[in-house]
């Protein structure tokens, strides 16, 4: 089995954030899944802005926490979505939610609420505060062979 390669990074305030989002978003294609895991506060949709950016979306990514998902054109599509209001893992079933990785890109904010039916391979970020005031703290843990793959880019960079 191939190693797997993690990647930590810090970032000083939320336009830093963006930037390593905007460097993973122009390596995201079709298919890709990208799972945001933190504390409420720690950048998740504020990454996932940047994302947007590096997929040329047309519109301003914000927090679907009230609508499950929202979704945005871009070079890609990309399909943002929020389980932190998810009771029951079994709405991810009936919502057909890994369909629309097949139509675009899928980012994933609290995929532990459906930890058990989320695929194999893409990308893990989890988010967490740094030690002084808007420092975030990520670590790249990727999935399969496209999750290594895009941490690849990230360390590229």
């Amino acid at each position: 089995m191939a190693e797997q390669h993690e990647l930590e990074l810090a970032t000083g305030d939320e336009e830093e954030t963006r930037g390593v989002g905007e460097r993973l978003g122009r390596a995201l294609r079709k298919g890709d899944i990208v799972l945001l895991s933190g504390d409420l506060g720690t950048g998740k949709t504020c990454f996932t802005q940047g994302i947007g950016r590096g997929l040329d979306c047309s519109s301003s990514v914000n927090s679907p926490s009230f609508v499950l998902m929202n979704e945005y054109e871009g070079r890609e599509k990309l399909f943002h979505v929020d389980l932190y209001r998810i009771e029951d893992v079994e709405e991810l079933d009936d919502l057909g939610l890994w369909d629309y990785a097949e139509r675009g890109v899928l980012v994933i904010e609290w995929p532990e609420r459906g930890a058990d039916l989320l695929p194999g391979d893409g990308l893990v970020i989890e988010l967490r505060y740094g030690d002084i005031d808007h420092q975030r703290r990520f670590r790249f843990l990727p999935r399969g062979p496209r999750g290594e793959e895009l941490v690849g880019t990230l360390t590229a960079a």
